[in-house]
């Protein structure tokens, strides 16, 4: 690390509480200097500077620093996994299932799975916990309006069932939304609430170094109830389950043994 972003990363974690040493450097470098030459600003030092001042500033940090690529049913036969094998083999020993979606970005994610779980019995869950250290991509998921590209894999049952069209734009069914709770946390810093039956924290991981993944993997295996579940991205295979306690229930879905 450069003396100058060194310094800025320490001031973060200070003001914040949020480690940028945890994530992969020359990514969020990239980032960060994209936005503040955006703003006007030569260096790190003369940011931080700035961002002491200026809350704005400060909050638009923080929405770039974050990553919020998201869509409904992304990777969709994953989600017909979860809904035809994962999900009837939770409810065969545990219910109502306790659910939560980590690094839930706008909400695609969480109200996705309220739409698959919708199509099981009522009381098979109560409510799906949705966190994200982003507080205005929560406040966006909250809201529920989407526009079209975010739906390309969402099944035209469910879109029709769960989204009303508004100009160019879908909203979520108040329904879903009721289903939904949203809360603001750091995944790599507070402390994880337990016995879940399903993690879900896809496509996040990636932005963060080894120790921090494998840290995060504990703490959700921690979290998962035996026989729970954490489901995963695309590009987010765990190599060795075993040793953060899980094993493969599928491609991407992993057993708390």
């Amino acid at each position: 690390m450069s003396n100058d972003y060194t310094g800025f990363v320490s001031y973060i974690k200070n003001k914040t509480g949020i480690d940028l040493s945890l994530y992969k450097e020359a990514q969020m470098k990239r980032r960060l200097t994209s936005l503040y030459e955006k703003k006007g600003y030569s260096s790190f030092t003369d940011f931080s500077t700035a961002l002491s001042s200026e809350q704005n500033l400060l909050d638009e940090f923080l929405d770039r620093m974050t990553i919020n690529v998201s869509e409904f049913y992304r990777n969709q036969k994953r989600w017909e996994i979860l809904e035809q094998k994962i999900i009837p083999g939770l409810l065969k020993t545990h219910k109502p299932l306790k659910v939560w979606s980590a690094a839930c970005s706008t909400g695609e994610e969480p109200y996705s799975l309220a739409m698959v779980l919708n199509q099981f019995p009522k009381g098979s869950y109560s409510h799906i916990l949705a966190t994200d250290l982003d507080k205005i991509a929560i406040e966006k998921a909250k809201i529920g309006l989407y526009a079209e590209r975010a739906l390309a894999e969402v099944p035209s049952k469910i879109k029709q069932e769960y989204f009303t069209r508004q100009g160019s734009f879908y909203q979520v069914s108040d329904r879903i939304k009721g289903q939904v709770r949203f809360k603001q946390q750091n995944l790599l810093k507070d402390r994880f609430d337990t016995s879940y039956d399903l993690i879900v924290c896809r496509n996040v991981m990636i932005y963060f170094t080894e120790e921090a993944k494998e840290a995060l993997y504990h703490k959700f295996s921690q979290s998962l109830r035996p026989g729970g579940i954490l489901f995963v991205g695309s590009t987010e295979q765990i190599f060795n389950p075993a040793k953060y306690g899980f094993e493969s229930a599928d491609t991407f879905f992993y057993r708390k043994i």
